[in-house]
């Protein structure tokens, strides 16, 4: 257990010292395994784990959704959600900012991606809310926020890589993102409700429009709800009747998601030469990093489990004699405080090979355990001081000072934490939608 702990602390200072991930990761399991056996079995491990992965037909849902996230963004979907979002909630007294959460949700089901969805949101939403008076902490907080639903409602990447990681059905991981998805869309909701109860000026009232201009708004998003349906109606069996007997396993529907989104784009006449060398570029280098992080955080986890970290784990807490309640709400505490320092894909990577033995070893449904994670990863992208999604904002509103967008995010975070407390200690309300598959 010694070994390990030295090692899981070491991963954390070479982070710190801003080390990739992935390169710190796999040094220090290729290390540490060579301490516990031999460096030409930590070798052959790291190596074969290179192998493994590079041929592993599973992984191929990982660059199939983020193709279908990019060729959705060169498509310009983002503008008509936010459009028909807008239409119905605009007349309301912070209306703009609880049209851009509602459009970041609807974004987030088809690209999978935070960091994606915030971008993209800011250059649609931010114009119109300046336009209207918003204020720059309401207006970049709302975007913050609702970008962090793009890596819980499905398709999400970040559950394709936890089931990965825990061999755990990923079907199974989107469905039960749904409904925690709602909540939080009906909590960030509140939250704007909140801020503009407090300071009116903050967003004022929108223009009211008119039921044919709310028709003609729904009428431009069939690609989007057609896509939708596509992708999750076929993963999960709803479109397996006369005559289309459509049912797709994840990498088929991740297939189809990236090829319905590049005819969506090539419909629109949004795709030139140009424009599908840049998305296949940035899906092959976006691939690249995430496996890269994969291997190392395999190679970190094999050196974990052999030197036993995991099984000391579950016998100390045994010794503790406290119940698996408590272990776990320490387990999420820790989360939140790495959360302030590290961002959520390392954060990920680097925990779940330590927790996910000790926490199914207490009981607890590993559904219900790869969500909970996720959504604690999501409060970690709008908690300072890293607030990845803050930071990706401002790079794209840079007259907006980061002090201002983490003000402004604090009603969000506050009951994304009373989310996180309401999934805790009512697992049924993730548990229900898998249960009946």
């Amino acid at each position: 257990m010694l070994a390990a702990s030295l090692g899981f602390a070491a991963v954390l200072v070479l982070v710190m010292l801003r080390m990739p991930i992935a390169i710190a990761m796999g040094l220090v399991g290729i290390i540490g395994y060579a301490m516990e056996t031999s460096m030409r079995a930590a070798i052959s491990m790291g190596s074969r784990l290179i192998i493994d992965t590079s041929q592993d037909y599973g992984l191929s849902v990982v660059p199939l959704f983020i193709l279908m996230g990019l060729f959705v963004n060169k498509g310009g979907l983002s503008r008509e959600l936010y459009q028909v979002s807008y239409v119905f909630l605009g007349h309301l007294r912070g209306g703009l900012a609880m049209a851009t959460i509602v459009a970041c949700g609807g974004f987030s089901a088809i690209c999978g991606s935070s960091l994606a969805t915030a971008a993209t949101m800011s250059k649609v939403a931010m114009p119109q809310m300046r336009k209207f008076g918003y204020s720059d902490g309401l207006s970049t907080a709302s975007i913050a926020a609702g970008g962090t639903l793009g890596i819980l409602i499905p398709p999400s990447v970040i559950l394709v890589i936890y089931g990965l990681l825990t061999e755990t059905s990923i079907g199974k991981l989107f469905i039960a993102g749904v409904i925690p998805g709602f909540i939080g869309i009906l909590f960030y909701l509140a939250a704007v409700r909140y801020t503009v109860f407090r300071d009116p000026k903050s967003g004022p009232a929108g223009e009211r429009s008119s039921w044919r201009d709310r028709m003609a708004a729904l009428r431009d998003v069939w690609a989007v709800l057609g896509l939708f349906v596509l992708v999750i109606g076929g993963l999960y069996g709803l479109l397996d009747f006369w005559p289309l007997h459509l049912t797709f396993s994840p990498t088929e529907a991740a297939g189809m998601g990236a090829a319905g989104a590049f005819l969506i784009a090539l419909s629109r006449k949004t795709l030139n030469f140009k424009a599908i060398r840049e998305v296949l570029f940035e899906t092959a280098r976006t691939t690249a990093s995430l496996f890269a992080v994969l291997i190392g955080a395999w190679i970190f986890s094999n050196f974990v489990n052999f030197a036993g970290l995991p099984q000391a784990l579950v016998e100390l807490v045994t010794g503790w004699g406290v119940s698996p309640m408590v272990v776990l709400l320490m387990i999420l505490a820790i989360y939140i405080i790495l959360g302030c320092v590290f961002e959520s894909l390392s954060m990920l990577l680097l925990t779940v090979p330590v927790f996910f033995p000790l926490v199914t070893s207490l009981g607890f449904d590993p559904i219900w355990f790869g969500i909970v994670v996720v959504v604690v990863t999501e409060i970690s992208l709008i908690t300072p001081p890293v607030g990845l999604n803050v930071f990706v904002l401002k790079g794209v509103v840079r007259d907006v000072s980061t002090a201002t967008i983490f003000a402004g995010v604090t009603p969000f975070w506050i009951v994304d934490i009373l989310r996180l407390a309401l999934l805790v200690f009512v697992p049924w309300l993730v548990l229900v939608l898998p249960n009946s598959m």
